[in-house]
């Protein structure tokens, strides 16, 4: 008998599991969590109960009193009981994951499974998905949510994402690496600072910059709007200490034959004032 539309918020199923930890019956380890003061182990699952016939019996695919079906989809390992969405269980993850499974494959560095599009096109960072999202700090390996893989190779929830970008923030809140491509924003940027000349006293400053994206060291024209560098062309750099104005040119001398002249006069400047002052008046 097919499994009907029956359940929770977090699954559809015709079934409750017996949680191992206190033997209490819920229709998921989520809707246990949200109750208790601990956290259910789904894999020590032993025991259900049958939602149509209050039957309490084996974990398996279908009930053996009234024959109803408790999920489309069952795996036998995580005791995962739902509506079909091309599930598949990966071993190396430890658990299932939405597939369909064709589409994915498992990375064996990343230690997680990752679109097919992502084969030899993502950077790798050792067991990234053991990590919590750096957001919410919510895990992330056994997350119900979908993860998305930044550039630098560092994973956030999909949603934790979209809100992050809502608010204008666009660096990895880990490495601070840019979270997107930022080309066509950078060119904005361009387009800005040349509309925008900096006063005269600021336009021949420059400023040492260590870039987030490319990592360099490097000395750029300094500008209020943005601080671009020179090896890649990114916006997403941090300022390594303060102005550097250029050296000022020294002030002209004079030659010295007409100083000497100017010294001599002055001298006989002076004498005269003197003569002035020693003579009585006729």
């Amino acid at each position: 008998m097919a499994a009907t539309e029956v359940g929770c918020e977090h699954y559809v199923r015709n079934c409750r599991l017996k949680a191992p930890c206190c033997g209490k019956f819920y229709v998921c380890r989520l809707c246990h969590d949200a109750e208790e003061d601990h956290e259910m182990d789904r894999f020590q699952v032993k025991e259900v109960q049958c939602i149509p016939c209050n039957a309490v019996q084996e974990a398996q695919h279908a009930c053996k009193e009234c024959n109803v079906e408790f999920g489309e989809y069952y795996c036998g390992i995580c005791h995962l009981f739902d509506k079909d969405k091309k599930q598949y269980h990966c071993q190396p993850c430890g658990i299932c994951r939405i597939g369909p499974r064709e589409k994915y494959f498992h990375c064996e560095k990343c230690n997680l499974c990752l679109a097919c599009n992502l084969q030899g096109n993502h950077k790798c960072v050792e067991n990234v998905s053991r990590q919590n999202c750096p957001v919410c700090m919510e895990d992330i390996h056994t997350s119900r949510i979908g993860a998305d893989v930044l550039p630098c190779g560092h994973l956030l929830h999909k949603t934790c994402f979209m809100e992050m970008c809502k608010t204008g923030s666009y660096r990895c809140p880990l490495c601070m690496h840019s979270a997107c491509d930022m080309q066509a924003y950078w060119e904005e940027r361009d387009k800005e600072i040349a509309q925008s000349p900096m006063p005269t006293e600021y336009q021949d400053a420059t400023v040492k910059i260590i870039c987030n994206d490319c990592q360099a060291h490097c000395t750029v024209p300094f500008h209020v709007l943005g601080l671009k560098c020179s090896g890649c062309g990114s916006y997403n750099t941090a300022q390594d200490g303060g102005l550097i104005q250029p050296p000022q040119p020294p002030e002209p001398q004079e030659p010295p034959q007409q100083q000497q002249q100017q010294d001599q006069n002055q001298q006989e400047e002076e004498e005269e004032e003197q003569e002035e002052e020693e003579d009585p008046d006729p």
